[in-house]
C-alpha cells in the first residue's frame, strides 16, 4: 500500500515545513559532532510508522544509522525502547520532531484500531476505517489501521461505489442508482446506504454487493440480518462507539465502519533521549 515514492513525498513536505531556511537551533551544535539517541514509549500501544522514520533520517543524512528493536504491529509497553539512531548530531536533532510526528500519529492510529479490534474478538465481524483521514495521510493512516488489526474500507472515490442518500436522490432511486453503477464500472464493488428496512428490501432486490445500514438501532440491525439471509454483505455505520461496539457486532452484521479509527486519534506518547 505504501510506495517509496509516496513515503518520500510526505517526508520531503514535512521536512520542508519544519526546517524552512534552516534549523538555527541545531546549528548551535558543532558541525562534526556525533551523537546517539534512543526513542522510548511512555505508554502501551502498537508501533507503526518505522519506514517514515527511516526515510526522514536517510533524507537528512544517508550516513545516519538506525537499529530497530521493535517492528510495525508489535505491542509496546511503557519504557520500551523502539529504536536507536546514531550519526551527525545536528541532523539527528533536526529530524527528531518530524520523525516522531509520523511515528506518534501512526502508532496512535494503530493502537486505537487494536483496542477496538479487541472489543469484537471472536464475533467474526470486520471493523472498517472510512475516508475521514488527515488530508494527505490517508494511505499512511489506513496502513496503520491494518497494523492494529482492523481493515480498510475503500481507499477513495475511485476504487468502489458507495451510493449515499444524495446520490440515490440524484439518480432517481435505489434500483436506478445500482443499475447505473453496474453499467458505469463493471466489476467494481457496489455498496449502497439505506436508512430503513423498506429501503433494505429495495437494495436487496437490486442485488447490491454490500448494504450500509445507516444509524440502525440494534433491533433493526438484527431484523436486517434476518431479512438479508446472506444475500448481500451488511455493514453497520453511524452511532458506533466503544461502549456499543461488541453488541453491534453480535447482531450478525459482516462489517462495522468507524470514522473514529482515523478521526479521533491520540498520538502515542514517545520520547527521544540523547545519549552521551
Amino acid at each position: 500500500m505504501l510506495s517509496l515514492q509516496y513515503i518520500q513525498q510526505l517526508v520531503d513536505l514535512a521536512l520542508e515545513e519544519d526546517i524552512g531556511s534552516g534549523d538555527i537551533t541545531a546549528a548551535l551544535v558543532q558541525p562534526d559532532s556525533i551523537a546517539q539517541a534512543s526513542v522510548v514509549s511512555r505508554e502501551a500501544g502498537v508501533l507503526c510508522g518505522s519506514i517514515f522514520v527511516d526515510a526522514v533520517f536517510a533524507t537528512l543524512d544517508p550516513d545516519i544509522t538506525i537499529e530497530w528493536l521493535k517492528s510495525d504491529g508489535n505491542l509496546l509497553e511503557p519504557n520500551d525502547t523502539l529504536f536507536s539512531v546514531s550519526g551527525n548530531a545536528r541532523k539527528i536533532l533536526t529530524g527528531e520532531r518530524t520523525a516522531l510526528n509520523f511515528l506518534q500519529l501512526l502508532s496512535g492510529t494503530a493502537s486505537l484500531a487494536q483496542r477496538f479490534a479487541n472489543h469484537v474478538a471472536g464475533t467474526g465481524v470486520r471493523l472498517l476505517d472510512t475516508r475521514k483521514t488527515v488530508p494527505g495521510l490517508r494511505l499512511a493512516q489506513k496502513y496503520a489501521v491494518t497494523c492494529g488489526g482492523c481493515h480498510n474500507h475503500r481507499i477513495g472515490l475511485y476504487d468502489a461505489f458507495l451510493i449515499k442518500e444524495n446520490h440515490i436522490e440524484a439518480c432517481g432511486g435505489i434500483a436506478a442508482a445500482i443499475s447505473a453503477a453496474r453499467q458505469s464500472a463493471p466489476g467494481k464493488v457496489v455498496e449502497i446506504e439505506v436508512e430503513t428496512l423498506d429501503e433494505l428490501q429495495l437494495a436487496l432486490g437490486a442485488k447490491a454487493d454490500r448494504i450500509m445500514l445507516d444509524n440502525f438501532s440494534e433491533a433493526m440491525l438484527r431484523d436486517a440480518v434476518a431479512a438479508n439471509a446472506g444475500q448481500s454483505e451488511l455493514e453497520a455505520s453511524g452511532n458506533v462507539a466503544e461502549h456499543n461496539l461488541r453488541s453491534i457486532a453480535e447482531t450478525g452484521v459482516d462489517f462495522i465502519s468507524i470514522g473514529a479509527l482515523t478521526k479521533r486519534v491520540e498520538p502515542l506518547d514517545l520520547s527521544m533521549r540523547l545519549e552521551h
